[in-house]
């Protein structure tokens, strides 16, 4: 079930979908649907989490390092594999899976901001066919923002990949892991200042780090104060703000649904329509009709 550096014999074999172009950032999305056949990987500086998307159960040979898998792999079966140990696989039968790699480096940074001291040399344990059920929700989140060609922005993608990170230093790290949790909330003034930042850049591709940088704290911790402090995560706040803006513009102008969407930060008629429907229940262009 796993997939790059494929043998000469199975190069041939792309993935459907790959986050390759999409400028997601200490993350890489992969889907592959190979008939049956035989792979050798290693990723000296990622982890790999590899998902089985198979409806039918998958017989499986895996080799890690010097440990050995012989097994099947079906619907929701998660395979982890930390950097630097070299996989080989073989499956007897057509597969279909999702394969997420994340930068050691940067699970090493979430690492020291969440844990400090206690992060100097972080290790992942490699498993071969496990069950996580909160695991497998943030892969189809991110299967699914793969499929929609990254309609959630890179705020969003950011907030998953610093959610799996931490998910995976909590419960995969070779060391027990406690990480601290804050509770309260952002001050006022904190808030504020976050809420006049998303405002002010509305129009702009805004980032997680941009949010906790302007506070000086990790973006796991941020994302989890805001949501105390709004009820919303930093995404869903900035989408609200971005839709109630291009409703405003949509009554009170006659700027075109296209200058709208990117005045308000969605990339195109088509992104806003989407986006305008699934929290309204109808287009752009019918709210507007309906002034």
């Amino acid at each position: 079930m796993t997939s790059a550096d494929l043998r000469p014999a199975q190069m041939d074999h792309a993935p459907v979908l790959s986050s390759d172009n999409l400028g997601w950032e200490n993350i890489l999305v992969k889907q592959f649907q190979p008939p049956a056949g035989e792979a050798f990987c290693h990723f000296p500086e990622e982890h790999t989490i590899c998902l089985s998307l198979s409806s039918r159960p998958v017989q499986f040979l895996q080799i890690k390092g010097s440990k050995r898998f012989t097994g099947l792999y079906g619907k929701g079966d998660i395979s982890i594999t930390p950097a630097g140990v070299p996989v080989f696989a073989r499956w007897q039968q057509a597969d279909h899976f999702l394969e997420i790699r994340l930068p050691s480096q940067f699970l090493q940074t979430v690492a020291y901001e969440t844990l400090g001291s206690a992060a100097v040399r972080l290790e992942l344990v490699d498993d071969f066919r496990i069950r996580d059920a909160q695991l497998e929700a943030i892969a189809q989140l991110l299967l699914t923002d793969l499929q929609q060609q990254s309609l959630g922005g890179k705020l969003y993608i950011d907030s998953l990949t610093n959610v799996l990170a931490v998910h995976l230093i909590r419960h995969y790290a070779a060391t027990t892991a406690q990480i601290s949790e804050y509770e309260g909330g952002l001050s006022q003034q904190q808030l504020l200042q976050v809420l006049d930042y998303l405002n002010d850049h509305l129009d702009q591709e805004i980032k997680l780090a941009d949010l906790a940088n302007l506070l000086g704290i990790s973006q796991f911790h941020f994302s989890r104060l805001f949501k105390q402090s709004v009820g919303l995560s930093p995404y869903q706040y900035l989408l609200q703000q971005r839709i109630e803006t291009a409703k405003r513009l949509l009554k009170q102008t006659d700027d075109s649904i296209m200058e709208i969407a990117l005045s308000c930060g969605f990339n195109s008629h088509s992104h806003l329509t989407q986006q305008f429907r699934k929290l309204t229940g109808i287009t752009p262009s019918r709210y507007r009709s309906d002034r």
